[in-house]
């Protein structure tokens, strides 16, 4: 494979199309918003520039990948040719269901698609195309250049041959490729999710705060940030997408969204992108200050 199509500017998107390009692949990096794609370039530059400062990469190692690296906001002119279109759109439903269908009949026949999708089924999404052996999950983890997991999810007909080129092709970005079947949630999500949408029943029942929660998660569990902390980085409304498909797919109720997650959602408090969730980073980025609704 040499050349890779990463539909999709924003967080998750250019951070894939980062990885790429840094490890020698061309990427035609697509968005139907000229504004997203600069601010997507833009952001693959200062996560550069950190790496140039930390010494993990030269200024030339820079060039390379920024020149590695071609826009387009026309589908058809960026999936023209490549050998991999991977689709890392809004964690939608019906959105992806059309870019894959559309993608089935502009891309060449022995052209792979892969999405990035976090909990959304491979099997419905491929069956939206006539090559289904050749859809697949590529779930790669946020922030994409530093996070080492990619979920590798195979749909009911991926093929082993695409699943074997996918792992593959994962391992030479220097990543650890995971295979796993697909069902709600996969394995990252289907464990994850639960884990903070109890954090914020255990908030919302007042058994702690903010802050006793996410600190007796960090300090009794060793995890790097406590799951309150962690869902606003993520984003609440990422979280409430991903817990109503397995919600939806498993019927169970233990993946219903606590009333307080919605209610945040409904309100726009989405977290770090919203400048407040369960923090407000209304002067930080970092999770210093508890929200006025929870201090």
């Amino acid at each position: 494979m040499k050349t890779i199509a990463v539909i999709g500017a924003g967080t998750m998107g250019n951070g894939i199309a980062h990885v790429f390009a840094q490890n020698g692949f061309q990427v035609n990096l697509i968005d139907i918003a000229q504004s997203s794609l600069d601010k997507g370039l833009a952001n693959i530059a200062k996560n550069l520039d950190r790496m140039i400062a930390k010494e993990k990469i030269s200024a030339e190692d820079k060039k390379n990948t920024l020149e590695n690296i071609t826009t387009f906001t026309v589908l058809k002119e960026g999936v023209a040719q490549v050998d991999l279109v991977v689709e890392a759109a809004t964690e939608n439903l019906d959105i992806k269901l059309g870019i894959f269908k559309e993608l089935d009949e502009i891309c060449d026949a022995k052209t792979l698609l892969a999405t990035n999708t976090s909990s959304i089924s491979i099997t419905q999404i491929a069956a939206a195309t006539h090559r289904p052996e050749k859809v697949i999950g590529m779930h790669f983890m946020n922030p994409v250049p530093i996070m080492k997991l990619v979920e590798i999810i195979r749909g009911y007909s991926t093929s082993d041959e695409v699943t074997q080129t996918i792992m593959d092709l994962s391992s030479k970005l220097g990543k650890t490729p995971t295979e796993v079947n697909d069902y709600p949630g996969f394995v990252a999500n289907r464990i994850l999710m639960p884990m903070i949408n109890e954090a914020i029943e255990t908030l919302y029942n007042g058994v702690a705060g903010v802050q006793e929660i996410d600190t007796v998660m960090k300090l009794g569990m060793a995890h790097p940030m406590g799951p309150l902390q962690l869902a606003d980085f993520i984003g609440l409304d990422v979280c409430l997408s991903i817990l109503k498909v397995m919600y939806d797919g498993f019927k169970n109720p233990k993946y219903a969204p606590c009333p307080l997650l919605v209610n945040m959602v409904m309100a726009g408090k989405l977290g770090v992108k919203s400048g407040e969730g369960f923090y407000d980073y209304s002067e930080s980025r970092k999770a210093e200050k508890v929200a006025k609704q929870f201090s």
